[in-house]
């Protein structure tokens, strides 16, 4: 009973690996795996993702003017950092899954506001059109508000 109250408190959803049912706990191990499988690729992204930080710094580096970067090369770069980030931010709300058997709710939003404030700082504002930049606001505002709610545990 103390166990069930546990994860009643814990905001997210569980995938316990002890369950009444032994179907269940079964297809509960099977979930349990292929989440250790996203883990091991998810390592892989972050490291190609490296790679290509990397990649794109060189090429923008030794590309005439030689090591200068323009303001397009510098948000390209920012870029490529804040995607490996958040693969990095990924990685851990995977690897907490797998310690805690809940899903943690409160990262997954962080997540989330990163991976749109990643879209806000490589925005090309000649390119987008306003709604796009109000829509845009709105996820970054629904977002921060339900990070704030989530973390005061009202």
């Amino acid at each position: 009973m103390q166990h069930e109250e546990e994860h009643l408190k814990e905001p997210g959803h569980d995938l316990t690996k002890e369950h009444e049912d032994p179907f269940l706990e079964k297809l509960h191990g099977i979930i349990r795996f292929a989440i250790k499988i996203l883990a091991v690729l998810m390592v892989a992204v972050i490291v190609w993702g490296i790679g290509d930080v990397i990649h794109v710094l060189y090429q923008r580096l030794t590309a005439p003017p030689f090591l200068l970067l323009s303001i397009n090369d510098i948000l390209a770069t920012f870029g490529a950092f804040l995607a490996v980030l958040i693969a990095i931010e990924i990685f851990i709300n995977i690897s907490m899954y797998l310690k805690t058997d809940v899903i943690p709710v409160r990262l997954v939003v962080a997540t989330a506001l990163m991976a749109i404030s990643r879209k806000v700082i490589i925005f090309d504002f000649e390119k987008i059109t306003p709604p796009f930049i109000l829509g845009t606001a709105t996820v970054v505002f629904a977002l921060g508000i339900t990070y704030w709610l989530i973390s005061r545990r009202i």
